[in-house]
């Protein structure tokens, strides 16, 4: 597993145009000259994968994809394969983004059944969980989470490389975060509720935090417990943005 260090990835989501391919290049530059102390990845929408590949080559920065079908081929329109993500030079997918699941309407099995399609495709996956802010109120943010990542994490993952992303939906754009012990407490709850479903070979998986990351909270929240890397949102999308996030690392 190459869980030694922290994982930066950035969700570009639906952003970018071949304009951001500068930012891209900008980001690899500075990584290379700065040498960070943790792993660093961009996730940029997929008419860039192929691109974004290309810019990065030979760099430090990892590509990654936002979302993948579960069938390797098939009659899915507008559908993107993991296979197809890899062949355009990605090595990681996010899936279970909080974005997928509430407008798209993805349970836990839909998830689980691309986490599959991405191990099988040789991609290392990022699978999100995280609380409404109606579930946080009410009491409900662990054991929420705690079902997300029961649900959402299939047998193949055993001995594989992957990452869980906690975002509270809530913090999400918003602006808004948890306090470091609500993070401390989700992620020290996303930990069990992995090893229990995978055993202790999930243990030294990391747990990243996603929910509005910025150059000026960043370091705080890379420090507090079981914190293992950050998903960045819109702080991702400028390179000197970004790249505080990483140096906080």
């Amino acid at each position: 597993m190459k869980q030694s260090v922290k994982l930066i990835a950035g969700n570009w989501k639906m952003h970018g145009l071949s304009s951001a391919l500068s930012e891209a290049q900008a980001l690899k530059d500075a990584v290379a000259a700065s040498q960070p102390a943790c792993r660093v990845a961009l996730c940029p929408p997929a008419t860039l994968t192929d691109r974004m590949s290309r810019t990065l080559s030979g760099g430090g920065v990892e590509l990654g994809g936002q979302d993948c079908h579960e069938k390797v081929t098939g009659a899915f329109t507008g559908s993107v394969s993991a296979e197809m993500l890899a062949d355009a030079g990605a090595t990681l997918v996010i899936l279970g983004h909080s974005e997928r699941r509430a407008a798209y309407g993805e349970t836990d099995a839909d998830i689980a059944a691309k986490v599959e399609a991405a191990i099988a495709a040789g991609l290392e996956p990022i699978i999100c969980v995280g609380e409404t802010l109606e579930q946080r109120e009410a009491g409900e943010a662990v054991a929420v989470v705690s079902a997300q990542v029961a649900g959402s994490l299939p047998d193949g993952l055993s001995e594989r490389d992957f990452a869980v992303a906690y975002e509270p939906v809530w913090a999400i754009g918003t602006g808004l975060t948890p306090t470091l012990e609500q993070i401390a407490e989700v992620h020290a709850a996303v930990r069990a509720a992995m090893v229990k479903r995978l055993g202790e070979t999930a243990r030294p998986a990391p747990i990243l935090y996603g929910g509005s990351v910025k150059p000026d909270n960043a370091a705080e929240i890379l420090a507090t417990a079981e914190v293992g890397g950050a998903l960045v949102g819109g702080a991702s999308l400028k390179a000197e943005d970004f790249l505080k996030i990483v140096n906080a690392a």
